[in-house]
């Protein structure tokens, strides 16, 4: 079939061609038929017939500053009628730039010198700061994660991504990660209440290395078998849950103790999500390594990094050709990325993302005075969740989320006599919580309509 004709072609053909054509293996199709966009702008997605969907996740927080950002794609553009392709063993002076940037905005915040090595993808990102674990500690291949920690799919970081079904049919690249609780205090993992268990669940961390009988450290040596803890500040995929305030800098006591690292996962919460440059930020602890990743380019382009401390990546300890990705540091990503960097330093994107999140916040709450089926609504800037459980207001109820969430995508909510679809993504432990990721960029107004559509649809779908 020529392009033209397929250009010509309806959502029925075009479906049924996805069907015969495409591979599944990188789609969930969470609604039949799939949905089909055609553009989008702002806080925005149209599908074919140009009906407009209110984004509430933006791509798993990759559009943090919002669909068709003009500062951004106009510097994507003129790199792209300038120097859009080369091959990243030679350099250009955008590659630098950002480098430099990313660093010093680390270095200002953690006062730590260390240096980026770009890829292309989070999990990519992950594998090289598994590289660069592995290498400064001799080799070391054990690493703690969190349970519900989400880190990708690809083979060595599926092996630090809680859930065993990515790494079922596959079998173990290398060696599967220590799962310990995160502190997930809506639902306990021990039981505990929030308010009185002063931080039981790090005490129960730190019995690991009182004995080498429980099969972490020699004692003898105060060595750990352990190289690394890979952490989310705010657990994304397992559904937005903010730790408590002193939760991570207990933790980091205990790991400095035995040498073992701290690797911050900030590809969701990274870029300003949490109301910080890094999510990692609120909570008083320097991370040995940082990865990043999706917002970097506000989608744009698929450019992530890895910063790691300066004794880690120097050239004398992680030579060149130590990693290689053929589009690691494409002229194209590297210009949206510095154009997202320049974005942020004009403009005052923490105290933006502060007001908003404690508006969205404050009118879910409201919100869930209301409605029995709001279980918990907690946030942190504007990363915000929505737990729906039934009207006892503590069993999940996956049922009613998925009614919610296809009903939202049909694009027919009726509102102040507009039809309108709403984008929402589920995650969670049990896959009934919403996780709101709007763009940083959202308006007031936006904020508002999503709170009268999401209104709607708990009345149309909780019977």
């Amino acid at each position: 079939m020529k392009i033209q004709e397929l250009e010509e072609l309806g959502e029925k053909e075009l479906l049924a061609l996805e069907s015969r054509y495409c591979s599944f293996g990188d789609t969930v199709h969470y609604l039949e038929p799939p949905k089909i966009f055609d553009r989008c702008e702002g806080s925005w997605l149209f599908d074919l017939d140009g009906r407009p969907y209110l984004d509430m996740q933006m791509w798993y927080s990759a559009v943090n500053f919002g669909y068709r950002n003009q500062d951004i794609e106009s510097a994507h553009n003129r790199q792209m009628s300038k120097l859009p392709q080369l091959a990243c063993q030679y350099l250009h002076k955008e590659k630098i730039q950002l480098a430099s940037v990313i660093a010093q905005a680390i270095e200002k915040r953690f006062g730590t010198k260390g240096r980026i090595q770009f890829n292309v993808g989070g999990s990519q990102a992950i594998e090289d700061s598994l590289k660069l674990v592995r290498n400064y500690t001799k080799g070391k291949a054990l690493m703690f994660a969190f349970m519900g920690g989400y880190h990708g799919r690809t083979l060595a970081a599926s092996e630090i991504t809680s859930s065993y079904r990515y790494r079922r049919r596959y079998g173990h690249f290398g060696n599967r990660a220590e799962f310990i609780p995160y502190p997930y205090c809506y639902r306990c993992f021990y039981g505990k209440n929030r308010s009185n268990c002063d931080y039981y669940c790090i005490e129960q961390f730190e019995k690991l290395f009182e004995t080498e009988y429980h099969g972490v450290l020699d004692i003898k040596t105060n060595e750990s078998e352990y190289a690394a803890f890979y952490i989310e500040a705010v657990q994304g995929t397992g559904g937005y849950i903010i730790p408590p305030s002193e939760y991570f800098e207990r933790l980091n006591e205990v790991l400095k103790r035995y040498g073992i690292l701290i690797v911050d996962d900030e590809i969701q919460m990274g870029f300003y999500r949490t109301g910080k440059f890094f999510g990692i930020e609120h909570f008083n602890v320097k991370p040995d390594l940082i990865v990043f990743g999706k917002s970097l380019t506000n989608g744009i382009n698929p450019i992530s990094g890895v910063w790691a401390r300066e004794d880690m990546i120097n050239p004398a300890i992680f030579p060149p050709g130590s990693t290689h990705s053929t589009f690691s540091s494409n002229p194209l990503g590297t210009a949206a990325g510095l154009a997202t960097m320049e974005y942020i330093q004009k403009n005052d994107i923490e105290t933006m993302v502060v007001e908003k999140g404690a508006y969205l916040l404050t009118r879910l709450k409201e919100m869930q005075k209301r409605y029995a089926v709001i279980g918990d609504v907690d946030g942190l800037g504007l990363a915000i969740r929505i737990e729906i459980t039934k009207p006892d207001g503590f069993t999940p109820d996956k049922q009613l989320t998925d009614r919610i969430f296809e009903e939202g995508m049909k694009g027919k909510i009726k509102f102040n006599g507009e039809d309108y679809g709403l984008v929402l993504d589920v995650g969670g432990y049990y896959k009934n919580v919403f996780t709101l990721a709007p763009a940083l960029t959202i308006k007031t107004e936006e904020i508002d309509l999503f709170i009268g559509l999401f209104e709607a649809l708990l009345k149309k779908c909780w019977v």
